[in-house]
């Protein structure tokens, strides 16, 4: 399969960030890692792996702190830890999987890379960089183990994917909105400003781009138990609430599409 590949590398504020980008016709994906205080957050993809392998070359880092197993984060933590010899922190329920040979869908294989198996170690509820202490906090919902970090010092939020969009349109299978939701609300009770998001890079008022995304989830929950209250099916809702396609849920063989949306608030 042909992919276009990508990169742009900046600095906003203290953070050194890389982004990286996929295109195949007309499905374009990207995304983020981030160096700051002597830590990697997030690792990119194996399929980016020249473009990030240059950045990673070039970082002054002690540690790689990833915010969840997803192939696109964790493509290059085997070559940071075989190539530097970092210690790779992630959440303890996915540091099995992350060992073993990468198993998911063929797709995402093809695109993002098969991720190298690599051994992590368990990151806890908080870890430090050279002049900071970090929050470890637990933001379920687009995965199991998806965390965020929050910078003590600085107030900035490295988001994972609990961002990535202020009006999600498509999720994963497994994901979760109601479980989002609840992470959002969570991770709103900490006080911070910026936001960097894996996908979004860079956001200057992260919490007010937080707030923008619960209250249209919050939102949408409320349109669909209604049309539920009103005896409309799943299929009927998800017509009436989503009627554009995107070549991502044909791209993906429906592992991504917005009918996962409705079913799962429906289902909570």
């Amino acid at each position: 399969m042909f992919l276009k590949r990508e990169s742009v590398v900046g600095k906003q504020s203290n953070v050194r960030f890389i982004n990286g980008r996929l295109s195949f016709k007309s499905v374009r994906l990207n995304v983020h890692c981030f160096e700051v205080d002597g830590v990697m957050i997030d690792t990119g993809a194996h399929a980016l792996s020249k473009e990030f392998n240059a950045f990673f070359t070039q970082a002054d880092v002690d540690k790689v702190a990833v915010t969840h197993s997803h192939e696109d984060h964790t493509g290059g933590a085997a070559h940071l830890q075989k190539e530097y010899g970092l210690p790779v922190l992630m959440n303890e329920m996915s540091i099995v999987e992350c060992h073993r040979k990468a198993a998911y869908p063929l797709y995402r294989q093809l695109f993002w890379g098969r991720r190298r198996p690599f051994q992590a170690q368990p990151i806890g509820e908080t870890f430090t960089s050279r002049t900071a202490t970090w929050n470890v906090i637990e933001t379920p919902g687009h995965a199991k183990d998806h965390l965020s970090f929050l910078n003590q010092e600085t107030g900035q939020l490295f988001s994972g994917d609990l961002y990535v969009h202020p009006q999600t349109k498509l999720i994963l299978r497994e994901e979760s909105v109601p479980q989002i939701i609840a992470s959002l609300e969570h991770v709103l009770t900490y006080d911070f400003g910026e936001l960097f998001c894996c996908h979004a890079g860079y956001v200057k008022d992260g919490k007010l781009a937080l707030l923008n995304k619960l209250d249209y989830l919050q939102e949408l929950r409320g349109k669909i138990h209604l049309l539920k209250e009103q005896g409309y099916g799943e299929q009927e809702i998800h017509s009436l609430l989503f009627k554009k396609k995107y070549p991502m849920s044909i791209f993906s063989s429906g592992e991504w599409d917005s009918i996962y949306i409705v079913r799962s608030i429906l289902e909570e």
